[in-house]
């Protein structure tokens, strides 16, 4: 990294969630910071006969036109960068995929967690990988796996970093998402080989790790010539887990503040500069997951948009127009005393399919009426969702021992008026929201910092995200 940062310049962002992708370019500097989405498209899992899958080729192929047209618009971009959700991966051999990569959302991770659990309980595994029990964790996902493949495969890749070796044929594995497989050891951030020995993989299929900053290497000639890039344009390892490249961008104290990065997941926390391997963490279900910098981003997963952006979808197919920012109105004038708040972490509500009619059973069996209407159950999951953010902010400063005093909402949820103040309100403490697009803006911020296009720490480039993208303030009310 340079000493003084230069003036500024663009890099270019692939930013890959969980319903849809986008490529950004970003300019950065000392009081410079600008993002253009060159382009957006659609992540639509494919269901065939043996599960639930993602269409990896479809947005590889995206992906490569949305840098196609960043380079044509700003042929001095310095540098690429690629995040996405965690977890997921593709099995390789000799470099051919044999297999679009699971869906986490897959009904086979069941089948992993006994098989894990079998030899190994959950609390052991949190003394190794630090991490809360998800049953979708990449380390359950394997262990479903079949075995044949395993035993034909040379490589395993996460997500970005499959799409980092397509454009640069170089094998990395991204340290911030590797933290989320459960097979790296906590306490210096290596792989486990005696875990990965004692589950019965493969050590050979875990590549060399990389840590936010560094150059990966120099896209693959052809690739350079189908984008019209220059030669020496490469990937800069960033924050490659969605998450941890939105806390890089959420402007917050982190001695005082937690975050929501809010989209399909809810991901609740607080940021520390320790390991949180206390029996609290355990019980309550928090992780420890690997941050910019070496930080811990201590957090809890809650179920997000998801359980509304599911149900918006199954009245779409049953042939109801649905408007959101219409329906979210409708739903404000709902007493909340009017409706129930549910666990919206009960497992019914992790896989696709009829929410509502899951919100009923819920209900049902804990003898609380039902909502009745769309807005009703939009406001139902408003309050269910404000509710278990509250709840996730206060262990998270129990836990953590910080001293929570302001909640940062950033990502999609950021411009969901209600939720923000209706978790205000239950939390008893201001939500500042936004930036909605934090996610892209942590990636650029890492790559320019790489680039000495900026410098300083965390905190540094946090207050450039502050002097250029000021959040909304919601103060709690009694409502």
């Amino acid at each position: 990294m340079r000493e003084q940062p230069v003036s500024g310049g663009t890099v270019a962002a692939v930013d890959l969630g969980a319903t849809s992708g986008r490529v950004i370019v970003g300019r950065v500097g000392a009081d410079v910071l600008e993002t253009t989405p060159v382009a957006r498209f659609a992540n639509d899992p494919v269901r065939v006969g043996d599960g639930l899958h993602w269409d990896i080729l479809s947005l590889y192929r995206a992906a490569l036109g949305g840098l196609r047209e960043a380079v044509l618009a700003h042929p001095d971009i310095a540098s690429i960068g690629i995040d996405s959700w965690a977890v997921d991966y593709a099995l390789l051999r000799g470099g051919r995929m044999l297999g679009d990569p699971f869906h986490y959302r897959d009904e086979r991770t069941a089948h992993g967690v006994a098989a894990v659990h079998a030899r190994m309980r959950h609390a052991e595994l949190f003394e190794r990988n630090g991490l809360q029990f998800l049953p979708f964790n990449t380390l359950y996902q394997l262990a479903a796996e079949d075995r044949a493949l395993l035993d034909v495969a040379d490589t395993a890749l996460l997500v970005p970093d499959l799409i980092a070796s397509w454009l640069t044929g170089q094998n990395r594995a991204e340290l911030t998402n590797a933290s989320t497989t459960g097979l790296l050891r906590v306490l210096d951030g290596t792989w486990d080989d005696a875990l990965i020995a004692a589950l019965g993989l493969p050590r050979g299929l875990f590549p060399e790790l990389i840590a936010p900053g560094d150059r990966l290497g120099a896209l693959r000639p052809d690739v350079a010539a189908a984008l019209g890039a220059r030669s020496d344009l490469g990937v800069t390892a960033v924050g490659s887990h969605d998450t941890a490249s939105a806390v890089v961008a959420v402007p917050m104290r982190a001695d005082a503040a937690a975050y929501i990065s809010c989209g399909t997941w809810g991901l609740v926390g607080v940021e520390v500069d320790r390991l949180v391997l206390t029996s609290e963490a355990l019980h309550a279900n928090f992780t420890n997951e690997g941050g910019v910098d070496g930080r811990v981003r201590l957090l809890h997963n809650v179920m997000g948009l998801w359980v509304l952006s599911e149900a918006v979808r199954g009245w779409e197919r049953g042939g109801h127009a649905v408007d959101l920012p219409t329906l979210l109105d409708s739903a404000a004038e709902v007493p909340a005393s009017a409706v129930p708040v549910f666990d919206v972490n009960d497992p019914r509500f992790l896989p696709p399919g009829d929410m509502p009619a899951r919100i009923d059973a819920w209900c049902a069996e804990h003898d609380l009426a039902p909502p009745r209407t769309r807005a009703e159950y939009t406001r139902s999951i408003v309050e269910s969702l404000a509710q278990a953010f509250a709840d996730a902010v206060r262990e998270a400063a129990r836990i953590g021992r910080v001293d929570v005093r302001t909640i940062h909402i950033v990502g999609g949820g950021a411009l969901n008026e209600l939720l923000c103040q209706r978790t205000a309100d239950r939390a008893g403490m201001p939500v500042l929201a936004g930036p909605v697009e934090a996610t892209a803006l942590g990636n650029v911020l890492v790559q320019g910092r790489a680039a000495g296009f900026v410098s300083g720490s965390l905190e540094a480039l946090r207050d450039l995200v502050a002097r250029t993208h000021p959040p909304r303030r919601y103060e709690p009310t009694a409502g």
